[in-house]
């Protein structure tokens, strides 16, 4: 399979040197000067993977990566000069995969392309050679087609608030380190504060209101359950 990637990006000669080592490597460029370009093309052809600049003419990438984070789970590594921690984190939070702070090495850009999609085809499999239901208490979260259902009702969640209550779920009253839960939801090489772990917990409680998301004091949390 030929993958299509959408890079957005407006300087000319990012554009051209990332350009040239995807095409090297196999893969199906567009290259776009602004969020609005990228749009457009979203909704016309839409790729199988974004690598997208934060300081853009116009729309923001952060808001572009919210955007397009709301309709689908494409992978999207987010490329800054901006190397403060909190904007690590928040392109992250808003549903980045991925983050490469100016200037990066362009096979480093390669090998982490190349380490998200075997991430996403491996998910892809596994969704398809399962249609695994998991239920714990008034939580119910379907695998395959990544959807959670609380007290009844359907809830939308990002990417990563799937992925940590599905990790909970399947360790029912297990203490999880806040860094084993970085490394099971953002990855190994992730290389942010275990903050975003706190914001994740937080929002999911949010959304979810009365699920049992125990903090377990100077360690992390547990998902706890009577019922196991």
């Amino acid at each position: 399979m030929q993958y299509h990637i959408g890079v957005v990006e407006d300087d000319e000669n990012i554009q051209n040197i990332v350009n040239a080592y995807l095409k090297k490597e196999g893969f199906i460029v567009s290259i776009l000067g602004s969020a609005e370009e990228g749009f457009e093309m979203w909704e016309k052809q839409p790729p199988d993977m974004w690598i997208l600049d934060i300081m853009l003419p116009g729309m923001d990438g952060y808001d572009f990566c919210k955007k397009i984070r709301q309709e689908s789970d494409v992978p999207i590594i987010i490329i800054s000069a901006k190397d403060d921690e909190i904007d690590k984190i928040l392109g992250l939070e808003l549903g980045g995969d991925d983050y490469l702070t100016k200037p990066f090495s362009p096979r480093e850009l390669i090998a982490r392309v190349k380490r998200l999609f075997k991430r996403s085809r491996t998910m892809n499999e596994m969704n398809e050679s399962s249609q695994e239901k998991v239920r714990v208490d008034q939580l119910l979260i379907y695998k395959s087609d990544r959807r959670i259902f609380w007290k009844g009702a359907e809830h939308e969640v990002t990417t990563k608030e799937f992925d940590m209550l599905l990790l909970f779920a399947e360790n029912v009253n297990r203490a999880f380190s806040r860094e084993e839960l970085l490394i099971q939801v953002w990855g190994e090489d992730y290389f942010g504060s275990d903050r975003a772990v706190d914001d994740l917990v937080k929002r999911i409680r949010k959304k979810l209101d009365g699920i049992q998301l125990e903090t377990v004091w100077g360690f992390g949390y547990r998902f706890r359950s009577e019922e196991e």
